[in-house]
Protein backbone atom coordinates (compact mmCIF):
# COMPACT_ATOMS: atom_id res chain seq x y z
CA UNK A 1 0.00 0.00 0.00
CA UNK A 2 1.39 3.46 -0.85
CA UNK A 3 2.34 5.90 1.92
CA UNK A 4 1.94 9.67 2.12
CA UNK A 5 2.95 12.42 4.51
CA UNK A 6 0.27 14.48 6.20
CA UNK A 7 1.40 17.44 4.09
CA UNK A 8 0.96 15.45 0.87
CA UNK A 9 -2.54 14.43 1.92
CA UNK A 10 -3.43 18.03 2.75
CA UNK A 11 -2.12 19.23 -0.61
CA UNK A 12 -4.11 16.61 -2.52
CA UNK A 13 -7.31 17.49 -0.65
CA UNK A 14 -6.84 21.26 -0.44
CA UNK A 15 -6.56 21.10 3.36
CA UNK A 16 -4.38 22.24 6.26
CA UNK A 17 -2.21 20.19 8.63
CA UNK A 18 -2.63 20.71 12.36
CA UNK A 19 0.35 18.97 13.92
CA UNK A 20 3.25 17.10 12.31
CA UNK A 21 3.17 17.78 8.57
CA UNK A 22 5.94 15.19 7.93
CA UNK A 23 4.06 12.40 9.67
CA UNK A 24 4.05 9.28 7.48
CA UNK A 25 0.55 7.87 7.02
CA UNK A 26 0.80 4.25 5.96
CA UNK A 27 -2.86 3.35 5.45
CA UNK A 28 -6.47 4.44 5.69
CA UNK A 29 -9.07 2.79 7.93
CA UNK A 30 -12.17 3.50 10.04
CA UNK A 31 -11.47 4.46 13.63
CA UNK A 32 -12.57 1.14 15.15
CA UNK A 33 -10.07 -0.86 13.07
CA UNK A 34 -7.28 1.70 12.50
CA UNK A 35 -3.74 0.61 13.27
CA UNK A 36 -0.67 2.61 14.23
CA UNK A 37 0.31 4.82 11.29
CA UNK A 38 -3.16 4.84 9.73
CA UNK A 39 -5.19 7.85 8.70
CA UNK A 40 -8.88 7.88 9.64
CA UNK A 41 -11.69 10.43 9.27
CA UNK A 42 -14.36 12.09 11.41
CA UNK A 43 -17.33 14.06 10.12
CA UNK A 44 -18.93 14.88 13.48
CA UNK A 45 -18.03 15.14 17.15
CA UNK A 46 -19.02 11.56 18.02
CA UNK A 47 -16.82 10.16 15.25
CA UNK A 48 -13.99 12.48 16.25
CA UNK A 49 -14.08 11.31 19.86
CA UNK A 50 -13.72 7.69 18.73
CA UNK A 51 -11.03 8.57 16.19
CA UNK A 52 -9.05 10.54 18.77
CA UNK A 53 -9.02 7.53 21.10
CA UNK A 54 -8.11 5.09 18.33
CA UNK A 55 -4.69 3.82 17.29
CA UNK A 56 -4.73 6.00 14.14
CA UNK A 57 -1.92 8.51 13.68
CA UNK A 58 -3.94 11.14 11.81
CA UNK A 59 -7.54 12.23 11.36
CA UNK A 60 -9.31 13.92 8.46
CA UNK A 61 -11.68 16.55 9.89
CA UNK A 62 -13.75 19.43 8.59
CA UNK A 63 -14.59 21.21 11.86
CA UNK A 64 -12.42 23.02 14.40
CA UNK A 65 -11.68 19.91 16.47
CA UNK A 66 -8.64 19.67 18.73
CA UNK A 67 -6.96 16.37 19.51
CA UNK A 68 -6.67 15.49 23.19
CA UNK A 69 -4.21 12.70 22.41
CA UNK A 70 -1.77 14.62 20.23
CA UNK A 71 -2.88 13.25 16.89
CA UNK A 72 -2.11 15.10 13.67
CA UNK A 73 -5.21 16.52 12.01
CA UNK A 74 -5.77 17.27 8.34
CA UNK A 75 -8.52 19.88 8.18
CA UNK A 76 -10.44 19.93 4.90
CA UNK A 77 -13.67 21.62 3.74
CA UNK A 78 -15.72 18.39 3.58
CA UNK A 79 -14.70 15.23 5.45
CA UNK A 80 -17.07 12.94 3.55
CA UNK A 81 -15.78 14.22 0.20
CA UNK A 82 -12.24 13.88 1.46
CA UNK A 83 -12.97 10.27 2.39
CA UNK A 84 -14.07 9.59 -1.20
CA UNK A 85 -11.01 11.34 -2.61
CA UNK A 86 -8.46 9.66 -0.36
CA UNK A 87 -9.55 6.04 -0.85
CA UNK A 88 -8.30 5.79 -4.46
CA UNK A 89 -4.87 7.00 -3.27
CA UNK A 90 -4.49 4.13 -0.82
CA UNK A 91 -6.59 1.58 -2.73
CA UNK A 92 -6.12 2.26 -6.46
CA UNK A 93 -8.01 0.22 -9.03
CA UNK A 94 -6.07 -2.77 -10.34
CA UNK A 95 -4.19 -2.14 -13.55
CA UNK A 96 -4.95 -4.41 -16.49
CA UNK A 97 -2.37 -4.89 -19.18
CA UNK A 98 -3.39 -3.98 -22.74
CA UNK A 99 -4.10 -6.76 -25.16
CA UNK A 100 -6.47 -9.60 -25.98
CA UNK A 101 -6.33 -12.82 -23.94
CA UNK A 102 -5.70 -15.93 -26.06
CA UNK A 103 -9.01 -17.46 -24.96
CA UNK A 104 -11.06 -14.42 -26.04
CA UNK A 105 -13.04 -14.56 -29.29
CA UNK A 106 -12.90 -11.29 -31.23
CA UNK A 107 -14.60 -10.91 -34.59
CA UNK A 108 -12.25 -9.93 -37.42
CA UNK A 109 -14.57 -7.03 -38.21
CA UNK A 110 -14.46 -5.68 -34.63
CA UNK A 111 -12.23 -2.72 -33.73
CA UNK A 112 -10.28 -2.98 -30.47
CA UNK A 113 -7.96 -0.14 -29.48
CA UNK A 114 -4.43 -1.35 -28.63
CA UNK A 115 -4.65 0.12 -25.11
CA UNK A 116 -7.81 -1.90 -24.28
CA UNK A 117 -7.81 -5.08 -22.20
CA UNK A 118 -9.96 -8.01 -23.36
CA UNK A 119 -9.89 -10.68 -20.66
CA UNK A 120 -10.19 -14.48 -20.71
CA UNK A 121 -13.32 -15.93 -22.24
CA UNK A 122 -14.63 -12.63 -23.62
CA UNK A 123 -16.60 -12.49 -26.87
CA UNK A 124 -16.59 -9.38 -29.07
CA UNK A 125 -19.05 -9.49 -31.94
CA UNK A 126 -19.03 -8.27 -35.50
CA UNK A 127 -18.32 -4.57 -36.07
CA UNK A 128 -18.13 -3.84 -32.33
CA UNK A 129 -15.88 -0.92 -31.34
CA UNK A 130 -13.82 -1.03 -28.16
CA UNK A 131 -12.26 2.33 -27.24
CA UNK A 132 -8.95 3.32 -25.61
CA UNK A 133 -8.31 2.13 -22.07
CA UNK A 134 -11.41 -0.08 -21.94
CA UNK A 135 -11.25 -3.08 -19.60
CA UNK A 136 -13.37 -6.14 -20.30
CA UNK A 137 -12.87 -8.58 -17.46
CA UNK A 138 -13.44 -12.31 -17.79
CA UNK A 139 -16.37 -13.65 -19.84
CA UNK A 140 -17.80 -10.32 -20.94
CA UNK A 141 -20.04 -10.59 -24.02
CA UNK A 142 -20.15 -7.65 -26.43
CA UNK A 143 -22.72 -8.11 -29.19
CA UNK A 144 -22.42 -6.99 -32.80
CA UNK A 145 -22.34 -3.26 -33.52
CA UNK A 146 -21.84 -2.31 -29.87
CA UNK A 147 -19.78 0.78 -29.10
CA UNK A 148 -17.79 1.15 -25.88
CA UNK A 149 -16.18 4.53 -25.22
CA UNK A 150 -12.87 5.46 -23.58
CA UNK A 151 -11.93 4.13 -20.14
CA UNK A 152 -15.05 2.01 -19.57
CA UNK A 153 -14.72 -0.95 -17.22
CA UNK A 154 -16.97 -4.01 -17.50
CA UNK A 155 -16.68 -6.52 -14.68
CA UNK A 156 -16.99 -10.30 -15.17
CA UNK A 157 -20.03 -11.78 -16.92
CA UNK A 158 -21.50 -8.51 -18.17
CA UNK A 159 -23.60 -8.93 -21.33
CA UNK A 160 -24.16 -6.21 -23.92
CA UNK A 161 -26.78 -7.12 -26.50
CA UNK A 162 -26.26 -5.88 -30.08
CA UNK A 163 -26.07 -2.14 -30.83
CA UNK A 164 -25.65 -1.07 -27.21
CA UNK A 165 -23.83 2.26 -26.99
CA UNK A 166 -21.66 3.15 -23.98
CA UNK A 167 -20.13 6.58 -23.48
CA UNK A 168 -16.89 7.23 -21.61
CA UNK A 169 -15.78 6.18 -18.12
CA UNK A 170 -18.74 3.86 -17.52
CA UNK A 171 -18.49 1.06 -14.94
CA UNK A 172 -20.81 -1.94 -15.19
CA UNK A 173 -20.59 -4.56 -12.45
CA UNK A 174 -20.77 -8.32 -12.64
CA UNK A 175 -23.80 -10.10 -14.04
CA UNK A 176 -25.54 -7.06 -15.51
CA UNK A 177 -27.41 -7.46 -18.80
CA UNK A 178 -27.87 -4.44 -21.07
CA UNK A 179 -30.13 -4.59 -24.10
CA UNK A 180 -32.25 -7.67 -23.51
CA UNK A 181 -35.78 -7.78 -24.98
CA UNK A 182 -38.36 -5.47 -23.49
CA UNK A 183 -41.44 -7.12 -21.99
CA UNK A 184 -43.84 -6.37 -24.84
CA UNK A 185 -46.79 -8.56 -25.82
CA UNK A 186 -50.24 -8.15 -27.39
CA UNK A 187 -53.15 -10.51 -26.68
CA UNK A 188 -54.28 -12.18 -29.88
CA UNK A 189 -56.56 -15.20 -30.40
CA UNK A 190 -56.19 -16.49 -26.85
CA UNK A 191 -52.42 -16.08 -26.63
CA UNK A 192 -49.81 -13.45 -25.85
CA UNK A 193 -48.10 -12.53 -29.10
CA UNK A 194 -44.60 -11.07 -28.80
CA UNK A 195 -43.99 -7.53 -30.03
CA UNK A 196 -40.48 -7.55 -31.55
CA UNK A 197 -38.06 -5.35 -29.62
CA UNK A 198 -35.86 -3.82 -32.30
CA UNK A 199 -34.44 -0.76 -30.49
CA UNK A 200 -31.26 -0.45 -28.46
CA UNK A 201 -29.75 1.08 -25.29
CA UNK A 202 -27.69 4.27 -24.96
CA UNK A 203 -25.73 4.92 -21.76
CA UNK A 204 -24.00 8.29 -21.44
CA UNK A 205 -20.69 9.26 -19.80
CA UNK A 206 -19.76 8.59 -16.16
CA UNK A 207 -22.62 6.22 -15.37
CA UNK A 208 -22.05 3.42 -12.85
CA UNK A 209 -24.30 0.36 -12.89
CA UNK A 210 -24.31 -2.20 -10.08
CA UNK A 211 -24.37 -5.99 -10.17
CA UNK A 212 -27.21 -7.99 -11.72
CA UNK A 213 -29.02 -5.00 -13.19
CA UNK A 214 -31.22 -5.52 -16.25
CA UNK A 215 -31.77 -2.75 -18.79
CA UNK A 216 -34.11 -3.64 -21.66
CA UNK A 217 -33.67 -2.30 -25.14
CA UNK A 218 -36.44 -0.21 -26.65
CA UNK A 219 -39.22 -1.62 -28.78
CA UNK A 220 -38.35 1.20 -31.20
CA UNK A 221 -35.75 3.89 -30.63
CA UNK A 222 -33.64 3.79 -27.48
CA UNK A 223 -33.71 3.17 -23.75
CA UNK A 224 -31.49 5.97 -22.38
CA UNK A 225 -29.46 6.41 -19.17
CA UNK A 226 -28.25 9.99 -18.68
CA UNK A 227 -24.78 11.27 -17.85
CA UNK A 228 -23.53 10.73 -14.30
CA UNK A 229 -26.44 8.56 -13.14
CA UNK A 230 -25.67 5.86 -10.55
CA UNK A 231 -27.69 2.63 -10.49
CA UNK A 232 -27.48 0.20 -7.57
CA UNK A 233 -27.63 -3.61 -7.69
CA UNK A 234 -30.71 -5.58 -8.76
CA UNK A 235 -32.53 -2.80 -10.60
CA UNK A 236 -34.91 -3.45 -13.53
CA UNK A 237 -35.23 -0.77 -16.22
CA UNK A 238 -37.81 -1.57 -18.89
CA UNK A 239 -37.97 -0.74 -22.58
CA UNK A 240 -38.04 2.87 -23.75
CA UNK A 241 -37.35 4.23 -20.28
CA UNK A 242 -35.39 7.49 -20.21
CA UNK A 243 -33.42 8.40 -17.09
CA UNK A 244 -31.98 11.90 -16.86
CA UNK A 245 -28.58 13.10 -15.70
CA UNK A 246 -27.10 12.51 -12.23
CA UNK A 247 -29.97 10.41 -10.93
CA UNK A 248 -29.67 7.93 -8.03
CA UNK A 249 -31.53 4.63 -8.43
CA UNK A 250 -31.20 2.41 -5.35
CA UNK A 251 -31.38 -1.38 -5.12
CA UNK A 252 -34.43 -3.36 -6.27
CA UNK A 253 -36.11 -0.45 -8.03
CA UNK A 254 -38.35 -1.39 -10.95
CA UNK A 255 -39.20 1.10 -13.70
CA UNK A 256 -41.90 0.10 -16.17
CA UNK A 257 -41.82 0.85 -19.88
CA UNK A 258 -41.71 4.33 -21.41
CA UNK A 259 -41.41 6.16 -18.07
CA UNK A 260 -39.27 9.30 -18.18
CA UNK A 261 -37.18 10.65 -15.30
CA UNK A 262 -35.76 14.17 -15.20
CA UNK A 263 -32.35 15.15 -13.87
CA UNK A 264 -31.21 14.60 -10.24
CA UNK A 265 -34.09 12.23 -9.45
CA UNK A 266 -33.65 9.92 -6.45
CA UNK A 267 -35.50 6.60 -6.25
CA UNK A 268 -34.93 4.88 -2.90
CA UNK A 269 -34.84 1.12 -2.42
CA UNK A 270 -37.65 -1.05 -3.83
CA UNK A 271 -39.53 1.81 -5.46
CA UNK A 272 -41.83 0.72 -8.28
CA UNK A 273 -42.82 3.07 -11.11
CA UNK A 274 -45.75 2.29 -13.41
CA UNK A 275 -45.35 2.75 -17.14
CA UNK A 276 -45.64 5.93 -19.21
CA UNK A 277 -45.08 8.25 -16.23
CA UNK A 278 -43.15 11.53 -16.07
CA UNK A 279 -41.05 12.48 -13.03
CA UNK A 280 -39.68 16.02 -13.05
CA UNK A 281 -36.19 17.21 -12.11
CA UNK A 282 -35.08 16.69 -8.49
CA UNK A 283 -37.98 14.43 -7.55
CA UNK A 284 -37.39 12.13 -4.57
CA UNK A 285 -39.39 8.95 -4.00
CA UNK A 286 -39.10 7.21 -0.61
CA UNK A 287 -38.32 3.52 -0.19
CA UNK A 288 -40.94 0.89 -1.11
CA UNK A 289 -43.23 3.46 -2.70
CA UNK A 290 -45.50 2.50 -5.58
CA UNK A 291 -45.82 5.38 -8.05
CA UNK A 292 -48.82 5.44 -10.39
CA UNK A 293 -49.06 9.14 -11.25
CA UNK A 294 -46.85 11.82 -12.79
CA UNK A 295 -44.76 13.75 -10.24
CA UNK A 296 -44.01 17.45 -10.79
CA UNK A 297 -40.52 18.89 -10.49
CA UNK A 298 -38.95 19.08 -7.03
CA UNK A 299 -41.57 17.10 -5.11
CA UNK A 300 -41.05 14.34 -2.55
CA UNK A 301 -43.47 11.40 -2.64
CA UNK A 302 -43.88 8.31 -0.50
CA UNK A 303 -46.26 5.45 0.20
CA UNK A 304 -48.10 2.87 -1.86
CA UNK A 305 -49.92 4.18 -3.73
CA UNK A 306 -47.45 7.07 -3.56
CA UNK A 307 -48.63 10.59 -2.76
CA UNK A 308 -46.85 13.81 -1.77
CA UNK A 309 -44.94 13.04 1.43
CA UNK A 310 -46.87 15.51 3.59
CA UNK A 311 -50.17 13.80 2.62
CA UNK A 312 -48.82 10.33 3.33
CA UNK A 313 -47.34 11.43 6.67
CA UNK A 314 -50.71 12.81 7.78
CA UNK A 315 -52.33 9.51 6.87
CA UNK A 316 -49.71 7.54 8.81
CA UNK A 317 -50.22 9.73 11.87
CA UNK A 318 -53.96 9.19 11.62
CA UNK A 319 -53.46 5.43 11.39
CA UNK A 320 -51.39 5.47 14.56
CA UNK A 321 -54.41 6.92 16.37
CA UNK A 322 -56.83 4.26 15.08
CA UNK A 323 -56.38 1.74 17.96
CA UNK A 324 -57.21 4.42 20.53
CA UNK A 325 -60.16 5.67 18.49
CA UNK A 326 -61.52 2.13 18.10
CA UNK A 327 -61.20 1.57 21.85
CA UNK A 328 -63.11 4.75 22.59
CA UNK A 329 -65.87 3.86 20.11
CA UNK A 330 -66.16 0.41 21.67
CA UNK A 331 -66.54 1.94 25.13
CA UNK A 332 -69.25 4.27 23.87
CA UNK A 333 -71.14 1.37 22.30
CA UNK A 334 -71.08 -0.55 25.56
CA UNK A 335 -72.65 2.23 27.59
CA UNK A 336 -76.19 1.63 28.73
CA UNK A 337 -77.71 4.62 27.01
CA UNK A 338 -81.40 5.37 27.83
CA UNK A 339 -83.79 4.26 25.14
CA UNK A 340 -85.87 6.99 23.46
Amino acid sequence: MPTFTAAQIATKLGGQVIGDSELILTGFAPADSAKQGDLTFAENSAYFSRADQSAAAGILVEEDFKSLTGKTLVRIPNARLGFAQILPLYFPDPVFSPGVHPSAVVSPSASVEPSAHVGPGCVVGDRAKIGPGVVLQARVYVGEDCQIGDQCRLFPNVTLYPRTQLGRRIRIHAGTVVGSDGFGYVFDQGMHRKIPQVGHVIIHDDVEIGANVTIDRAALGATVIGKGTKIDNLVQIAHNVSIGEHCIVVAQVGIAGSTKLGNYVTLAGQVGLAGHLRLGDRVTVAAQSGVMHHIPEGQKWMGSPAQPDRVTKRMLLAMERLPELLRRVSELEKRDLPKP
